[in-house]
């Protein structure tokens, strides 16, 4: 479908693909005084030239030696002008006679592109972080499975599938995504030439909204980086990157220094938030773990969007603000379907652990949902039914002071006595890595409000039988 994107059908042939083994090489650690050498170091750049990257030494900052590829023609130039500062030949954003930019040459420009911009610079030095990745395979991506939404035989059941259809998320929404995670990984590689970006979150897990904002999760290199300190250099390159050179089409760049920092940012073409973060590695396997669980029960996708909808109307689906994330909603959700008397979803991960392990690597995760076939449950219930049944389960049923949601194991499990989980109102386990993905929940304020509002729609549904009472369908079908 994107001929140059994970979204579409592989880039390369098979001989190419056999030369770009994802993390075939060993990572290289990097120090913080080789991350501060790689800002823009552009002052006697010569723009006739595109980067090709040779042999760094390990430890060290070494020049670049670079070709002769022109970026771009057909502009009067003077004679002199590669003696000139940048700004003094800086091109315009949408020139016409600009030709496409051949810099990095494992990720083939699409036929038709979005921007007509050149690169307005490459590095003159370059970290040892270049070759912590190296060249890899795009990921394809297989279009989602055709699946048949369940029947909607009662009032409650017909309003959760109409607001489903006004507001799940289209494929024009997903390209305009791609396409500009297209267009930043070519930008991004301009500082980090082997550094991947993946499109994940919501937007690719199956349970996005017209309205779903982009995450983006920047691969530098194979092992985790420290989030405090690596991870926030890498970010603030990029955001000092996306602010004097990205102007053009990036508005309301953002460096956020939380827990796991990211740069927000508003592409003004498709007009869509995004969060970039640096290797936040399990962001990209949860995706796909979600998107198997989201097409695996035709069930599964108009509850899920229906609840997120319902939370963010009483204000607990904002992780920032101290409740829940709508990460942890998905999980609440599915939980709910693995612990029901007859199960609709089983724990695929005890199914096929070979296709969910933590080990394998990432240019293999989109193969998960191609192996798993779709769950046919014997629980007949109806989207209402299950819609109420999921607030009363969290109303009355779950145990919040000694218990924790485990998707993984399909069942409540009780609490670890580790410290990061002591003193914690909500308990919901990261599928891969273990972490509380509900931790944003640390005041009893909100932990209380949260529960009052399960308990209160609870009874407002139960007694009308109508999705009105908890969550006005016509303004949230028209926020999308």
């Amino acid at each position: 479908m994107f001929p140059n994107s994970i979204l579409g059908r592989p880039p390369f042939t098979p001989s190419h693909q056999q030369h770009n083994n994802f993390f075939a090489l060993s990572p290289t650690l990097y120090s913080h005084q080789q991350l501060i050498d790689a800002q823009f170091n552009f002052q006697n750049t010569d723009l006739s030239r595109a980067v090709s990257l040779q042999q760094l030494t390990y430890g060290n900052v070494s020049p670049i030696q670079t070709s002769t590829s022109p970026l771009f023609r057909g502009r009067k130039r003077l004679s002199d002008e590669k003696n000139l500062p940048l700004d003094g030949k800086r091109q315009r954003f949408h020139s016409p006679h600009q030709e496409p930019t051949l810099v990095n040459h494992i990720v083939p420009l699409s036929g038709e592109r979005r921007y007509s911009m050149p690169p307005l610079f490459h590095t003159h030095y370059v970290p040892d972080i270049v070759r912590c990745v190296p060249p890899f395979r795009e990921i394809p991506f297989l279009e989602p499975r055709e699946i048949t939404l369940p029947e909607a035989k009662d009032k409650l059941s017909q309003q959760i599938l109409e607001l489903f259809e006004a507001c799940q998320q289209q494929v024009s929404d997903l390209k305009k995504k791609e396409l500009c995670r297209t267009q930043l990984q070519r930008e991004i590689q301009l500082l980090f030439p082997q550094s991947r970006l993946f499109l994940v979150g919501s937007s690719l897990n199956g349970f996005g909204t017209r309205s779903s904002d982009g995450d983006l999760c920047l691969v530098v290199k194979e092992e985790p980086v420290n989030q405090k300190t690596e991870a926030r250099h890498i970010l603030t390159l990029v955001h000092k990157h996306f602010c004097t050179r990205l102007s053009g089409y990036i508005e309301r760049p953002q460096l956020i220094r939380a827990k796991v920092p990211i740069v927000k940012f508003r592409d003004k073409v498709s007009c869509v938030e995004f969060d970039l973060n640096v290797n936040n590695i399990v962001g990209i396997r949860n995706t796909f773990l979600l998107r198997t669980y989201a097409y695996l029960e035709n069930r599964v996708r108009p509850l899920v969007l229906v609840i997120k909808k319902w939370a963010s109307h009483h204000e607990i689906n904002d992780a920032s603000r101290g409740t829940l994330s709508s990460y942890s909603l998905v999980l609440m959700v599915l939980h709910y379907l693995q612990t029901l008397p007859e199960p609709i979803l089983p724990s695929i991960q005890k199914i096929y652990p070979e296709s969910f392990s933590p080990a394998i690597q990432l240019h293999l995760v989109h193969q998960a949902p191609c192996n798993v076939p779709p769950y046919l449950s014997k629980n007949e219930s109806n989207l209402g039914d299950l819609l109420l049944g999921f607030l009363k389960y969290y109303a009355t049923e779950f145990d919040w002071n000694s218990q924790m949601i485990s998707v993984r194991e399909a069942k409540a499990i009780p609490r670890p006595d580790g410290i990061e989980w002591r003193n914690k109102y909500i308990c919901v386990e990261e599928p891969f890595d273990g972490t509380n993905t509900a931790r944003a929940v640390h005041e009893k304020q909100k932990f209380d409000m949260i529960k009052d509002q399960f308990l209160k729609s609870w009874h407002r549904l139960k007694n009308k039988r109508d999705l009105n009472s908890i969550l006005p369908l016509r303004a949230a079908i028209l926020k999308r």
